[in-house]
């Protein structure tokens, strides 16, 4: 079994304690000490005898000692390792060490109750943080990640670029061979005519946003966003230097006839927006007005940013095209995200849009980090080239809709006299129309009384205040998400009972 780091340990050969017994001390030692974890893997035998110079019957005899007392399991053809069970005797030493510590704290007059109630402290809120159920963004289950065939192809993408001398500087608009995995999904899966010198890969959906606001937007441009919008969005265009106009939407999405309005009285530079799954209320824009927003970017002449992270989450059969697929003089800027697709830790996005938008962008990322990162790009391209991405989503895609019919069966059951569930067949989360006696500061308060944490529903707008709450599903499993209903309908029934009373 290869080890990558080599043993070091020192016998007294002047010593009346023979050197098998120091041997086995000496690990009894290290073990107990937690330089030793359990499962470390330690030296055969023979390399043990050949690193201390010592009889190799030696080696064998302290080995057997240790693995009769329990110190060490050993595995045919694997080897020899620190055996589970001493985890109780780290825990009897890590106990001795914080009343050594208690006593050390007496010694230097600290007040034992301080002492108790700082632990006591540290131990609730580790706790805390392991009990609360989380509802807020709208995040994939990283448990359902097909981590073999990742594994698989990160080696094939290492063993590729080390061989062939690719971890070099390359193209700031991403692997070629990615660029090309991803224009054959899009023109394939959405209709888009975009070619491989439209694409630029972004490390996420927000990387992706803010280099479309830097090169849209100059010193109070009007970027039009909805009155419910993504938070973090409306802060990249207010930190490139734009003015925020807000246009209200329906059942339809966006209110056509008041964004027209906005545009006879300002000059629109663009319009940010979220038509496969508004966020966050998660309706979908029909296909006419989709059409109709793109005769009115022509008309007025502005730029649409059409952000469709998280196109795959969609429980129709057939899902509506994005706007880009539409689009035949170049007003849309297209964001998309693998993020989503995977975990967000994978900082894979993708921006489509004219050649000359992708080359402006280009420089802007040598500007800021040169390049992305060749090993994860090669690796996602081999996943999208095998189908194994497609399979993923498929998979994860039933998951996700067996978990949201189980979190709207709980809250018409559960919660139908406080909210209502906004409409939406799309999306990692929902959106809850609250009753209006519900004070949305005292609920999140409320809240982490419950261990429950939301988003701020106010955090969705800096026009008015939000009556609505967004409840992310997808990364919790149903267990988890039964417990976070009841701590929510927990949370709520103390408004409801002061309500009554009033």
């Amino acid at each position: 079994m290869l080890r990558p780091w080599d043993f070091s340990m020192e016998v007294e050969r002047d010593s009346h304690t023979p050197i098998h017994v120091q041997i086995a001390e000496k690990i009894m030692d290290e073990i107990q000490r937690g330089r030793f974890l359990p499962g470390s893997a330690l030296p055969g035998t023979r390399e043990l005898s050949n690193k201390l110079n010592i009889n190799r019957k030696t080696a064998v005899q302290a080995y057997d000692e240790l693995i009769s007392k329990g110190w060490l399991t050993t595995e045919s053809k694997r080897g020899t390792f620190v055996s589970s069970q001493v985890l109780t005797v780290n825990q009897s030493i890590k106990a001795t060490k914080a009343s050594s510590i208690q006593i050390s704290a007496k010694k230097h007059r600290v007040p034992n109750t301080l002492m108790a109630a700082t632990n006591a402290a540290d131990q609730a809120q580790k706790k805390q943080a392991l009990d609360i159920i989380h509802f807020s963004d709208d995040l994939p289950d990283a448990r359902l990640i097909p981590y073999q065939p990742f594994a698989r192809a990160m080696r094939h993408a290492l063993t590729s670029l080390t061989r062939n001398n690719k971890l070099n500087y390359a193209d700031a608009r991403g692997s070629t061979i990615l660029r090309e995995a991803i224009h054959h999904m899009l023109n394939m899966e959405r209709e888009l005519t975009a070619d491989i010198d439209n694409i630029c890969i972004v490390r996420g959906g927000q990387m992706g946003l803010f280099l479309a606001a830097r090169l849209l937007i100059e010193a109070n441009d009007c970027i039009v966003v909805e009155q419910l919008s993504d938070p973090i969005a409306r802060e990249t265009f207010k930190n490139c230097g734009a003015t925020l106009l807000a246009v209200n939407h329906n059942k339809n999405g966006i209110d056509l006839g008041a964004l027209e309005k906005l545009c006879i009285n300002h000059p629109v530079r663009a319009i940010y927006i979220t038509p496969h799954h508004q966020m966050p209320t998660g309706l979908v824009m029909p296909m006419e007005n989709r059409k109709a927003l793109l005769m009115l970017a022509e008309r007025y002449n502005f730029v649409i940013i059409e952000d469709d992270s998280g196109h795959e989450f969609n429980y129709d059969e057939k899902p509506l095209l994005p706007l880009a697929s539409l689009d035949r003089n170049g007003r849309v800027i297209y964001i998309g995200s693998l993020s989503k697709v995977l975990a967000p830790g994978f900082r894979v996005g993708y921006l489509v849009a004219s050649e000359a938008v992708i080359q402006y962008c280009a420089s802007d990322i040598t500007m800021i980090d040169r390049q992305g990162n060749a090993p994860i790009e090669i690796a996602v391209a081999e996943l999208l080239h095998t189908g194994e991405i497609k399979r993923h989503v498929t998979k994860s895609l039933k998951t996700y809709q067996e978990r949201k019919i189980h979190i709207c069966n709980l809250i018409n059951l559960e919660l139908a006299e406080f909210c209502t569930i906004a409409p939406t067949n799309s999306g990692l989360g929902l959106w809850l129309d609250l009753a209006s006696y519900i004070d949305t500061n005292v609920l999140l308060e409320d809240a982490k009384k419950q261990k429950l944490k939301l988003q701020d529903p106010n955090s969705y707008s800096e026009f008015h205040q939000v009556s609505g709450l967004r409840l992310g599903f997808a990364h919790l499993n149903c267990e988890e998400i039964t417990i976070g209903i009841t701590r929510l309908k927990n949370a709520l029934s103390y408004q409801s009972r002061v309500a009554l009373r009033a």
